[in-house]
């Protein structure tokens, strides 16, 4: 599926993750945006893997997955429409922290994460937006994580203190 840079801009401007742009600044981040239309049950993404884009979810929903040894792979989050993927390609050097299966027929608007921190770089105020709302991304992730964690490894009861000799 085709889509329009008219398309491209209309969808980044309905996005969270770039709601604190002016239409001039988003006019400059849409001049590098593409799109890229994924199937349900389509990995965008492995766990390791490099990844060299950022991406925006314009339509459908996808699972980050996290996989651990002898444990299986279990869901963290699921992102749908206007929220944030692959924020590592933005920060460092682009290795995928997670497993992003599309749920369901999903449309994704794709930043070349190069092209953006230059345009972070050039011009300070969009990177500032645009740093923050990682931030807030990057928080939502950290959170999730934490408490898949607390559900995974955490006690199903409580432990009970251990009656001492002298209190029998």
């Amino acid at each position: 599926m085709t889509h329009s840079a008219r398309d491209v801009k209309a969808t980044l401007a309905t996005a969270q993750f770039l709601h604190k742009l002016s239409a001039e600044d988003l006019e400059k981040v849409a001049a590098i945006a593409s799109t890229k239309s994924l199937e349900a049950g389509a990995v965008l993404y492995q766990e390791g893997e490099a990844c060299r884009m950022l991406h925006v979810v314009s339509s459908g929903l996808v699972a980050l997955d996290m996989c651990m040894p002898r444990q299986g792979c279990t869901r963290i989050l699921t992102v749908g429409p206007g929220e944030l993927l692959g924020w590592s390609a933005l920060l460092s050097d682009g290795t995928m922290t997670v497993r992003a299966t599309a749920v369901e027929e999903t449309t994704l608007i794709a930043l070349p994460a190069h092209k953006l921190r230059q345009l972070c770089d050039d011009d300070h105020d969009i990177g500032y937006a645009i740093m923050q709302q990682v931030a807030v991304s990057l928080s939502r992730r950290l959170l999730a994580t934490r408490l898949q964690t607390l559900d995974m490894f955490g006690e199903t009861q409580p432990v009970a203190a251990p009656v001492s000799p002298d209190n029998s």
